[in-house]
C-alpha cells in the first residue's frame, strides 16, 4: 500500500500522520474487543475490521519511517469508543462507530491511498449492517424499556406538580406520588399481563394439531377430506391429496409416522416463543415503570418541601429524559442532542399543563 507521490512532507504533514495513525490503533482494538465478545459469522466481521485497520495503521508507520517517540492522544470520540467497547453491549458502540465512520479524514488527506479511502467506505456500510442487526435485537426491549421508564417519568411528575401546584402539604404530595407509582406500575403490568396472555391465547387457538390424522384409520383413501385440512393450511391441491393418502395408508397398517405432524406456515415458527412469557412481561413493564416513576418523587421523600421539591423534581426528570432521549438517538442513528431535547419537551410540556391546573383549582385553597 504505497502513497501517491507527492511534496515533500512538513512537520504538519508528520504529525497529521501520527494523528492518523492513533486514530487507526485504537479503532482497530475496538473491533478487536468487541470481535473478542462475539462468535461465528459476527466475529469474523469484526476481526477483518480490526485487520483491515491495522493496515492502514502500517500504511502510516511506513510514511513516519517506524514507531513515532511520542504520539498524539487520540480523539474523544475513539476514546470513548474504546472504553464503550469494554463495558457496554456492541449495539452502543456499533452505532457510535457507524457515525465516525462515515467522516473518514482520508477523503482529503493527499497522503492515503485511493485503496484506503475505499476501506473506509466499505466500513462504513460493515458497521451500518451490523449495527442494523443490533438494533433489530434491540428494537422490541429497548421499545418497552424506553416507553416504561418515560411513561413513569412523564406521569408522575405531571402528578406531582399538579398535586404541588395546589398548595396542600408535602406529605400529601409525597403520599400522591407514591400512590401515583404504584398505580402507574400496577396498570403497566396488568396490561401487559393482559396483552401477552391474550396473544399466546389467540395463537393457541390458531394452532394445528393431530385430530385429524389419528382418525385417518377409517377414513376411504380415495373418498374423504383429510386433503382439505393440508390445502386449509397452505398446501396445494395435488400435495395435500398426496400427503392425506400416505397418512391414510400409514394409519391403516397401523404405523404412525412423522409425516402427520401438523404443517406450519414458513417462518411460523414457535408462535408462544415469540410471544414471550406474560409474566415476564409484566413483571419487566412494572419496574421499568417504578424506574421512571420514583425520580419525580425522590425530593419529597428526603423531605423537600415547596418550591425547591418541585425545582429538583424538575431537574431529576430533566436529566433522566435527556438520557433516554439520548440513547434513543444514539441507537437510532439520529441525532442524540434533538432527540434528548424532543424527550425534553415532550415531558415538561405535559407538566407545565397539569402544573398549571394545579396552580388555577388551588388558588380557592391558598
Amino acid at each position: 500500500m504505497t502513497a501517491p507521490a507527492a511534496a515533500e512532507p512538513t512537520a504538519a504533514d508528520r504529525r497529521r500522520w501520527a494523528r492518523h495513525l492513533v486514530e487507526e490503533r485504537s479503532e482497530g482494538m475496538v473491533y478487536q474487543t468487541l470481535a473478542a465478545r462475539k462468535t461465528g459469522e459476527e466475529r469474523d466481521i469484526l476481526q477483518s475490521l480490526a485487520d483491515a485497520e491495522r493496515r492502514h495503521e502500517q500504511h502510516w508507520l511506513d510514511l513516519l519511517g517506524g514507531e513515532p517517540g511520542r504520539l498524539p492522544k487520540a480523539g474523544i470520540r475513539s476514546r470513548l469508543l474504546a472504553w464503550m467497547a469494554g463495558r457496554f453491549g456492541s449495539i452502543f458502540v456499533l452505532v457510535l462507530a457507524q457515525s465516525a465512520e462515515a467522516r473518514s479524514p482520508y477523503d482529503t488527506e493527499q497522503y492515503a491511498t485511493a485503496a484506503m479511502r475505499a476501506d473506509e467506505k466499505i466500513h462504513h456500510e460493515v458497521v451500518r449492517g451490523l449495527a442494523a442487526r443490533g438494533r433489530r435485537r434491540l428494537s422490541g426491549s429497548f421499545r418497552a424499556a424506553v416507553f416504561g421508564a418515560n411513561d413513569g417519568l412523564v406521569s408522575n411528575l405531571a402528578l406531582v406538580l399538579g398535586i404541588g401546584a395546589t398548595g396542600v402539604g408535602s406529605s400529601f404530595v409525597l403520599f400522591s406520588g407514591v400512590a401515583g407509582l404504584l398505580a402507574g406500575a400496577l396498570s403497566m403490568g396488568a396490561g401487559e399481563f393482559v396483552s401477552v396472555r391474550s396473544q399466546r391465547e389467540l395463537l393457541a387457538s390458531t394452532e394445528a394439531n393431530d385430530d385429524a390424522a389419528h382418525s385417518a384409520g377409517d377414513l376411504d383413501i380415495d373418498e374423504n377430506e383429510l386433503a382439505l385440512v393440508y390445502r386449509a393450511r397452505g398446501m396445494d391441491h395435488t400435495e395435500a391429496l398426496a400427503r392425506s393418502r400416505r397418512i391414510i395408508a400409514a394409519a391403516q397398517e397401523g404405523v404412525r409416522r412423522t409425516a402427520t405432524a401438523p404443517v406450519r406456515t414458513q417462518g411460523a415458527g414457535s408462535g408462544h416463543d415469540i410471544v414471550g412469557s406474560d409474566w415476564t412481561a409484566a413483571i419487566s413493564s412494572f419496574f421499568l415503570f417504578v424506574s421512571g416513576a420514583i425520580v419525580p418523587v425522590l425530593p419529597w421523600i428526603f423531605g423537600l418541601q415547596g418550591m425547591t421539591a418541585i425545582i429538583v423534581a424538575l431537574v431529576l426528570v430533566g436529566i433522566a429524559l435527556l438520557v433516554t432521549g439520548a440513547m434513543v438517538g444514539i441507537l437510532s442513528g439520529g441525532p442524540p442532542l434533538r432527540r434528548a431535547l424532543r424527550q425534553l419537551a415532550i415531558g415538561f410540556g405535559a407538566a407545565a399543563i397539569t402544573y398549571l391546573l394545579g396552580l388555577v383549582f388551588g388558588v380557592g385553597a391558598v
